[in-house]
């Protein structure tokens, strides 16, 4: 029975895990393609919701269904106890089945349109996409550099 229950208590803090939603990390090294210089047209924030699904959604299920099983284990006697088993991992699988259903998740992101320094009367305008910083806000007119990473994505920062 202890082993049933501390099996039950290591699924359900697999259960609750706190999982991360960015993929960007402004404190890691990428090595840079080029550098291009220029100047916030106009900025927006913007938001994208995204429906999460749990991959491990069947894992979560069967979790809640052995935690609800061992508790019902602990009620009646005989075919009771039997019929209270089966009806606590059908609740718990219930439970969990419900809670691991799709989160929704909203992220924030900034639309930037920039215009590249340049000596000619015509210069190329660029819009940018990226998450939302709460350090770097932008605002029209700030001297900003775009920075394309090696790995294939663009970055927008204040020039300082």
């Amino acid at each position: 029975m202890k082993s049933l229950l501390l099996t039950s208590l290591t699924l359900l803090m697999f259960c609750f895990s706190p999982s991360s939603y960015a993929d960007y990390d402004r404190n890691k090294a990428v090595p840079v393609e080029k550098v291009l210089f220029g100047t916030v047209i106009s900025t927006r924030n913007i938001s994208q919701q995204e429906l999460r699904q749990d991959k491990n959604s069947g894992w979560k299920t069967f979790g809640g269904a052995l935690i609800g099983g061992a508790i019902g284990n602990q009620f009646g006697s005989g075919s009771g106890r039997d019929i209270a088993t089966v009806l606590g991992a059908v609740i718990g699988g219930s439970i969990a089945n419900n809670r691991s259903q799709g989160k929704t998740v909203v992220i924030h992101l900034v639309e930037l349109m920039i215009e590249l320094d340049c000596a000619e009367q015509h210069c190329q305008q660029f819009m940018v996409i990226q998450d939302y910083d709460q350090q770097m806000v932008f605002h029209q007119q700030d001297a900003v550099r775009m920075i394309y990473l090696a790995n294939g994505n663009v970055r927008i920062d204040k020039q300082f």
